[in-house]
């Protein structure tokens, strides 16, 4: 299997939100503000400025995209780069700010937020309904981060970073109605902490280690690690599968906090890269409303 190779000289203070859609790869600089989209066809790269960190990206069936900003969820045109609110702010609050997210197979806007500063319980999993109603769905998480769901979208699967676990729920697709709540996989702490994640054509998850140079794929019926994709930078945050086969894997990094000591010897921290493989992913999802 070859390495993974840096794609676009963008450098990230904090890559995140992964996502392959209309023959191009999506992602956020969450602190930096602001969304790429990379043609790799033809080399293409488009930077949209947002006006709060930007926790993820997913795009918009009618056109454009969606953004999760810092206190709610947003539509960013894609032409005039105009950003503009859906609904009211979910949480206010100036201490939390969104993280992670992806739409469901329904259409249903899933993300989730956290502290600036990662304090315990401060955050939440919410669902952005196709009608615009905002629900809370899991209260009290930490780091609210990879969300995916199965080929049959009978379960979502769902990470709260410092548990250094993958939970597995039962999954309504026509409600968004989540249950029985279960450890799909569990993260050796002494190898990272669990980040963004993305499933592939056979159920099994790609994980992104935060503080652990790598993603992972393990199965989530047995829990078993199956591979590992090492990268030349500690934070690895979000893994997507995109290229015309979806046999591609792009991935996030970051060097937040990073002096001149680390960026010297991770000078490629914070940058897209990208990697062949002999399995598939599945297309990403549309926000429906």
């Amino acid at each position: 299997m070859s390495q993974p190779s840096p794609v676009t000289s963008v450098q990230s203070l904090l890559g995140e939100g992964a996502i392959w859609y209309r023959s191009a790869l999506y992602w956020v600089d969450i602190l930096g503000k602001r969304v790429h989209r990379y043609d790799p066809a033809t080399g293409e790269h488009r930077e949209y400025v947002t006006p709060e960190t930007v926790g993820t990206v997913v795009p918009r069936a009618t056109g454009g995209l969606v953004v999760a900003l810092q206190h709610g969820f947003a539509h960013l045109d894609e032409e005039s780069g105009e950003v503009t609110p859906l609904g009211e702010p979910v949480d206010p609050r100036p201490e939390t700010r969104f993280n992670d997210g992806k739409c469901d197979p329904a259409g249903r806007l899933w993300a989730g937020t956290m502290g600036f500063n990662s304090e315990p319980g401060m955050g939440s999993l919410y669902m952005l309904d196709v009608d615009g109603r905002v629900e809370e769905k899991i209260p009290g998480v930490t780091t609210s981060n990879g969300i995916c769901w199965n080929r049959d979208a009978a379960e979502m699967y769902y990470i709260d970073t410092p548990t250094h676990e993958v939970w597995a729920f039962d999954y309504d697709v026509k409600t968004g109605a989540i249950a029985n709540r279960r450890v799909a996989v569990k993260i050796d702490p002494a190898e990272g902490a669990p980040d963004g994640m993305t499933i592939d054509a056979d159920g099994n998850l790609w994980i992104a280690l935060w503080g652990g140079s790598a993603v992972v794929c393990h199965n989530p019926a047995t829990g078993e690690r199956l591979r590992k994709i090492e990268l030349p930078c500690e934070q690895v945050t979000s893994c997507a599968f995109g290229g015309p086969d979806l046999n591609e894997l792009y991935i996030t990094t970051a060097r937040v906090g990073y002096n001149e000591e680390k960026l010297k010897a991770q000078p490629l921290a914070g940058r897209l890269f990208h990697i062949e493989l002999d399995v598939k992913g599945v297309p990403a999802f549309a926000y429906a409303g």
